[in-house]
């Protein structure tokens, strides 16, 4: 099978014309035979009836002389059929005595020579019984027998025949055939040609997204653009989101890179510079070192930052992301615990519920979570304690709160500590970037952090962020 022989079976159009062209053939086969057979069954019907009529007026003509012979005037007979060699409607009449059977006792002219060879088993007295049987020249007749008694005579009993030719019955069960066929085929063409026009007329919004999808793929269109059915618009909405998200993320990806490329040119011009004035005053190489150390250790922290921030922004908004709160917590507070071992800070955590997920990537998670108990653990003087609860009843949201007993912050400086490279105290090991990777990845998820007082005396940090759902899977 060729390729496009493959593309043309495995395509929606060939799959609805292909169903729908059954279901016509079915359907116009299963009424084409139920319509043949009504009118068969209904032209039977009448043609047995027109029978029976004819043989109750034979069976009223009937007579029996005064020593029991039969007798039948054929002048009181109204059809002249009757009396035309082989006209196609005959009648006769039999005798049954002692056992033996004597076919045509009587007859009508027109059996002619012939005689109607009825089953010898009669039917009981008064009985009609309709059957088909051969005629004279083997024609197919529809025969109606009756048996009677003359009065007074229970020897013998006389059967009465009337026959019909068939041949005629046929022919017009055959014509309406053929013409119930070709209306029914007709009526197949016109329905093809019918849904063929549905399904291109139901496929012609697939043919506008196409060619908006590539209108997007030539450069000719940010997004899908186009007016499309009900069930297709969820559809382009999904697609133009994922393109809207694309593009945020490619001009992203450019500022990240524009950033950093400016954040480390700075340190590189200075150590450049240094190494120039250090070749032209060699006594100057001394304080060549901790100058590259300085701007080494500068252009380190900002390649951190925008590395961490590029990483957040390309991990948000993933769907089905799932990470579980009370895992990532419990490995992080066993680490602080080791780290801090030596200063004996008591770091707690409240019972958290196992249903409780965060919408987002662990890795986040443990960066944000990380960060901010590590300042936590670094400023504590003894104790640090951590609680997780829903912000809401519909349990869209989940805060985190991280307390310690250390000295806090001035309401005024809190919101400086969010900054960049921000440090308080340039005392304790850091880059000062802690707590502004927190803010920045809170913020890409849709989340905040704030900074309060805390019960225990020094700071309190609120870390709100999105919460999976129960129903979402990893």
């Amino acid at each position: 099978m060729t390729t496009q022989r493959r593309r043309w079976v495995r395509s929606l159009r060939f799959r609805l014309l292909a169903a729908t062209l059954v279901a016509l053939l079915v359907a116009l086969l299963l009424a084409g035979l139920f319509m043949s057979s009504l009118f068969r069954d209904h032209v039977q019907r009448q043609f047995s009836a027109a029978l029976v009529s004819q043989i109750d007026q034979l069976t009223a003509r009937l007579e029996f002389s005064a020593d029991g012979r039969p007798r039948i005037d054929s002048a009181t007979l109204a059809d002249p059929r009757w009396s035309r060699p082989y006209s196609g409607l005959y009648w006769q009449l039999d005798a049954l005595s002692q056992g033996s059977l004597q076919r045509g006792v009587l007859r009508s002219r027109s059996l002619w020579d012939a005689t109607l060879q009825a089953s010898a088993d009669l039917p009981d007295d008064g009985v009609v019984h309709v059957h088909e049987a051969l005629g004279p020249d083997g024609a197919p007749v529809l025969l109606v027998e009756r048996t009677v008694r003359a009065e007074g005579d229970a020897q013998t009993r006389w059967r009465l025949l009337v026959a019909a030719d068939l041949r005629e019955t046929q022919a017009a069960i055959g014509r309406f055939n053929g013409v119930l066929a070709a209306s029914l085929g007709v009526l197949l063409v016109l329905l093809c040609v019918a849904a063929v026009a549905q399904v291109a007329l139901g496929l012609a919004p697939l043919r506008a997204l196409q060619r908006a999808l590539a209108a997007v793929h030539e450069g000719k269109a940010r997004q899908l653009q186009g007016e499309f059915p009900a069930e297709l618009q969820p559809l382009v909405d999904d697609f133009n989101a994922v393109l809207t998200r694309n593009s945020e993320v490619v001009d992203r990806a450019r500022t990240q890179a524009g950033n950093l490329a400016h954040a480390i040119k700075t340190p590189l011009a200075a150590m450049a510079q240094a190494a120039s004035a250090a070749e032209r005053h060699p006594d100057g190489l001394s304080e060549l070192g901790p100058l590259v150390q300085e701007q080494v250790a500068t252009a380190r922290r900002h390649v951190d930052w925008h590395l961490a921030r590029s990483r957040a922004a390309a991990a948000t908004g993933v769907p089905g992301a799932r990470a579980a709160i009370a895992p990532v917590i419990d490995g992080l507070l066993r680490v602080m615990r080791s780290v801090h071992a030596s200063r004996e800070l008591k770091v707690e955590c409240d019972a958290i519920e196992p249903a409780i997920d965060f919408a987002g990537e662990a890795q986040d998670l443990q960066e944000m979570l990380g960060n901010v108990l590590d300042n936590a653990c670094q400023w504590a003087r003894s104790a640090v304690h951590v609680s997780v609860a829903y912000t809401d009843a519909a349990r869209s949201r989940l805060r985190i709160v991280v307390d310690d007993d250390g000295p806090g912050i001035e309401l005024d400086r809190r919101d400086a500590v969010m900054a960049r490279g921000a440090r308080l105290d340039e005392s304790l090991p850091g880059s000062g970037l802690g707590l502004a990777i927190v803010h920045e990845l809170a913020g890409l998820y849709g989340g905040s952090v704030t900074l309060d007082a805390a019960d225990l005396g020094g700071l309190r940090v609120c870390l709100v962020l999105p919460a999976a759902s129960s129903g979402s899977t990893q």
